[in-house]
């Protein structure tokens, strides 16, 4: 069911990297309009300021996860360096042609914080690879030693942790879905390998044994941060966040939705306010170019847009 003419015309009132998905996903425009907006990412708003701060050697803020000279003095992570400011671009569906030359430059000039690897070999972090891998086959790169290294290291309960080198051995919610959406972006962009769809599986599967929301082993909501909404997601599980995964992945899959999200989906119900709306309940710390939604506490768009979308592609597939 559309949203009332109110409420979408409040989310059209927006910047270009979020209003031409309202169009495609929300409003029914016809694909010659969503996509002449979708052009002007590159021109106008969040996407075309983000472009300004590039570095000449294709990175910005002079790093790859952290900015140049970034020292861990701060209150929270900075989310202004190279793999952040790539991964908002490519969320916001900016063309990939308009960055023409910059994986070379990364190629050359960046180098990750740990080890001093090259940028498109990865690292250790899941997370990190992981974003690492959709970018890279965004920008046309091959990376797919990344997504093999995906399939090396997946844990025996079927899901991912940036801990593992630390010694952990059992998934984190975070860590697996932020590898679940990478995987699930490369495969789109690269049709994939048996190998890494079967990865892809177990990750979907270590989610929904314990419905989005709650620990194997005891039933207790995993952790406040689970029903918490904020956005930019960045790295942050939450019920919304993976809801969208798997309304992504299911429509790739031409599948419908699995029985196991209902929970999941409550409680995005629940938080829906009377107009339709979602709040923004919190940012997460740390230094940025600029905002890109409201301050907690008021109605977000980012957030109505998702969670709309959300419960409208679950009622739909569930109707009688």
């Amino acid at each position: 069911m559309p949203p009332a003419p109110e409420l979408l015309d409040w989310l059209l009132d927006a910047d270009p990297a979020l209003r031409w998905q309202v169009e495609r996903d929300l409003a029914g425009a016809p694909e010659g309009v969503w996509r002449a907006t979708r052009a002007r990412v590159a021109t106008e708003g969040f996407g075309a300021r983000l472009l300004a701060l590039q570095d000449p050697d294709g990175q910005w803020a002079g790093g790859a996860f952290f900015p140049a000279g970034y020292q861990g003095e701060e209150d929270g992570q900075p989310w202004t360096a190279t793999t952040w400011t790539l991964t908002s671009l490519r969320d916001w569906g900016l063309d990939a042609a308009v960055l023409a030359g910059t994986a070379e430059k990364l190629a050359a000039s960046c180098r990750w914080e740990y080890d001093d690897l090259p940028y498109w070999d990865g690292e250790v972090d899941c997370c990190i690879n992981g974003w690492t891998l959709a970018n890279g086959a965004w920008l046309g790169v091959d990376v797919s030693g990344i997504a093999q290294w995906f399939v090396d290291h997946r844990l025996a309960d079927g899901g991912w942790n940036c801990e593992w080198g630390e010694g952990s051995t059992r998934s984190s919610f975070h860590s697996t879905l932020n590898s679940l959406k990478s995987l699930l972006y490369y495969e789109a962009v690269t049709v994939g390998s048996d190998e890494l769809r079967a990865a892809r599986r177990t990750g979907e599967e270590y989610l929904l044994e314990r419905r989005l929301l709650r620990r194997l082993s005891t039933g207790e909501l995993v952790g406040p941060w689970a029903t918490w909404f904020g956005y930019p997601y960045r790295h942050a599980f939450s019920a919304l966040n993976a809801m969208d995964y798997f309304r992504a992945a299911a429509l790739h899959d031409g599948v419908g939705p699995d029985p196991r999200l209902a929970d999941a989906v409550e409680v995005v119900r629940a938080a829906r306010r009377p107009d339709g709306t979602w709040l923004q309940e919190g940012r997460l710390p740390g230094r940025v170019w600029f905002e890109v939604d409201v301050p907690p506490g008021d109605s977000s768009k980012w957030l109505t847009f998702y969670g709309t979308r959300v419960l409208d592609w679950w009622d739909a597939a569930n109707a009688a």
